[in-house]
């Protein structure tokens, strides 16, 4: 009886250990149990700015240069988050693209003028090798995660 405990133990062991281990870690350890729906951070942004949130989706792009950030789908249809991280610190792999993924961030607001989306559409054309795009551009606002950890699903 005891050898069949052991047995069973030492299984389930095992079997933790290597589900555990089916999800790649990028940067720090994440500390939060909750998840916040994207969908809920996107209806009322404001109320989460500047908080820590944990958020789960499908990975549906990622940086091309320097893996800096990804997106997220959202919880209801066309909607999507971005993750961004500092430069060098996480580099997310564009193999990652089409992947679950759990991230903890600090959700925050950007705020651009005509003017400045104007400069960042020129320098992104540089960066292509194509003419900048200013259509429809305004002033505008968007909310990001500024990612601090996250477990990619294998």
């Amino acid at each position: 009886m005891k050898t069949r405990f052991f047995a069973l133990s030492l299984f389930l062991l095992i079997s933790a250990s290597v589900f555990a281990q089916s999800a790649k870690k990028y940067g720090k350890e994440i500390t939060l149990k909750d998840k916040t729906k994207i969908s809920s951070i996107l209806d009322k942004p404001e109320d989460f700015v500047g908080k820590k949130v944990l958020v789960e989706g499908l990975i549906v792009n990622v940086c091309e240069n320097r893996g800096c950030w990804m997106e997220l789908a959202g919880d209801k249809p066309y909607t999507k988050i971005k993750i961004k991280v500092k430069d060098g610190e996480i580099v997310f792999p564009m193999t990652e693209k089409g992947k679950k993924a759990l991230v903890e961030g600090e959700v925050y607001k950007i705020t651009w003028t005509k003017e400045e989306r104007m400069e960042a559409a020129k320098e992104e054309a540089e960066e292509k090798g194509t003419k900048p795009d200013f259509t429809g551009l305004t002033d505008s606002t968007w909310y990001q995660i500024k990612g601090l950890g996250a477990k990619i699903n294998e």
